[in-house]
């Protein structure tokens, strides 16, 4: 959920099902790179993904999402957590 990209396409489903053509339009990157995002968050259990006829549907899991959000409450009087700048940390961390 740290990556801006995957965030969005969560708010996007958030609103119904889409097919990842559907998904993959508003964004400047590929259809391939759409479907690594999509299958980081189907790996996570917050979309799942089902092949009607030749389209692929995504739909948002909304019960993953519950445990996600307790776990964040849980930092509510702490100041807002900034998931951008959390995922650099994370990225310079785990640098080989």
């Amino acid at each position: 959920m740290a990556d801006p990209t995957r965030r969005a396409i969560l708010a996007m489903l958030l609103e119904d099902d889409m097919a990842v053509t559907d998904v993959a339009e508003p964004f400047a990157i590929s259809l391939a790179a759409i479907s690594k995002h999509l299958g980081v968050l189907a790996a996570a259990g917050l979309v799942s993904q089902e092949k009607r006829g030749r389209v692929k549907w995504c739909k948002l899991e909304p019960d993953a999402l519950r445990g996600a959000s307790a776990w964040m409450q849980g930092f509510g009087q702490m100041d807002a957590i900034d998931l951008d700048a959390f995922e650099a940390f994370l990225t310079q961390e785990l640098a080989p």
